[in-house]
């Protein structure tokens, strides 16, 4: 397929002006990573301007609203260990890599909403930016190079801010540069099993999309672990059902996950605390 300049993230010149790109703050002041926050985030792109403004969490549009929102046990519970983890978290930013399914991608943005912070996906923005899922695939078909270099570009916009959950596409843990991108916050592993993550939202996994789906995350899986392995934790969905003694895999909630990265982050939290200390002389 052809790729025409205005869906193509180098041609465009848009791999180098890329979400001014996603921090308007950033163009008149020093962010530092880790600390900063934003309300307002756009993508731009050749033809037209994106602006993506994440939806505010539940707490705040009780805030705002002075309406009190009630939520069930389980959210409660990950809502709980959120502020009791914040004070130390410090507004770093959370990376949650693995392959994608939307039991990351729900994790994500419960661990966002609890945290207050503001959620995206790294391969939607990237998307967003060559126009679409077509003019996206086409690219990469095309030339996987610009592409590679246009998820670079995205990883370290985002890494250069504080307060974002990103759930991260397989590009950001397939290249040394981009995994030392991941060091300007939180990487958590979440792994989960390749025949549940290809049925998705589907109730069975024997459609041929399914299995070919399956095909897909397996030859990205191989191709990524070495760079999951580098994540500061890893949340396995197997190891969460053995805990709760859930005989089915799929019992295993959003909140569940999210409860469990937020206890892995409260360990790494207090060990660097712990080091911090040590640190210190006398």
């Amino acid at each position: 397929m052809e790729i025409s300049a205005s869906a193509s993230l180098t041609s465009s010149g848009l791999v180098p002006r890329l979400l001014p790109l996603l921090y308007p703050h950033a163009l008149t002041t020093s962010v530092k990573p880790l600390l900063s926050s934003s309300s307002s985030i756009g993508l731009i792109s050749s033809q037209r301007r994106i602006i993506i403004a994440p939806s505010l969490c539940l707490a705040d549009q009780s805030a705002f609203t002075g309406v009190s929102v009630v939520d069930s046990d389980p959210i409660d519970a990950v809502k709980r260990k959120a502020m009791d983890i914040a004070p130390a978290l410090k507004g770093a930013s959370i990376f949650l890599v693995g392959i994608n399914n939307p039991i990351k991608a729900n994790a994500g943005k419960l661990l966002a909403e609890a945290l207050r912070y503001y959620y995206f996906d790294s391969d939607n923005l990237i998307t967003e930016a060559a126009g679409g899922n077509v003019s996206a695939q086409a690219l990469k078909e095309a030339d996987e190079k610009a592409f590679l270099e246009s998820e670079t570009e995205v990883l370290k916009q985002l890494s250069s801010m504080g307060r974002l959950v990103v759930c991260a596409g397989d590009g950001a843990v397939q290249s040394v540069k981009n995994l030392s991108l991941l060091r300007h916050g939180i990487s958590i592993w979440i792994d989960v099993p390749l025949d549940i993550a290809a049925k998705g939202d589907d109730d069975s996994f024997n459609s041929e999309s399914s299995r070919e789906l399956f095909d897909t995350l397996k030859a990205s899986y191989e191709k990524s672990r070495k760079g999951y392995e580098t994540a500061d934790a890893s949340i396995s969905l197997d190891k969460i059902a053995t805990k709760l003694e859930f005989e089915d895999l799929e019992a295993v909630t959003s909140e569940d996950i999210a409860l469990e990265v937020l206890k892995e982050i409260e360990k790494l939290t207090r060990v660097k605390k712990m080091m911090e200390e040590a640190s210190r002389p006398f």
